[in-house]
């Protein structure tokens, strides 16, 4: 793990770069559920977030361009992991906040939000924090 220079309150993060090709997922969800874990996030929790990720992923990849790159950072920031996962797509729309999917990510990632860059980059971000344990508030 690497950190980000220059960042106010620099954090640990790892970038995975892959084909925008869903046989390539699979690298993505074990990822997150290896730092998860790390940060010791419930096996409910670190299940939601593979989830999550994988439905985030799948979002962008039905609108990326072909034979473009995925990028996906994981930034570790105290009891918390925040993913962001970004591709080139062809017509640069935000995915709609109003779906299934949307709603998917909202309750397994807890906080959800997408951006598009002017080269039509979309990137959705994920937060998650891990809960509070067993018999505490």
């Amino acid at each position: 793990m690497s950190q980000i220079a220059g960042e106010p309150g620099t954090q640990d993060f790892v970038e995975v770069r892959l084909p925008a090709e869903g046989a390539y997922l699979s690298v993505l969800r074990t990822a997150t559920a290896g730092l998860a874990a790390r940060l010791d996030f419930t096996l409910d929790e670190i299940e939601d977030l593979r989830i999550a990720v994988d439905e985030a992923c799948a979002i962008l990849l039905r609108q990326a361009v072909p034979g473009s790159i995925l990028s996906c950072v994981f930034r570790l920031v105290g009891d918390a992991l925040r993913v962001t996962v970004s591709a080139p797509t062809t017509d640069g729309r935000a995915p709609e906040r109003d779906t299934f999917a949307w709603t998917v990510l909202s309750a397994l990632a807890g906080e959800v939000d997408s951006t598009v860059a002017d080269d039509r980059t979309v990137s959705i971000s994920l937060h998650k924090k891990r809960g509070a344990g067993p018999g505490q508030p």
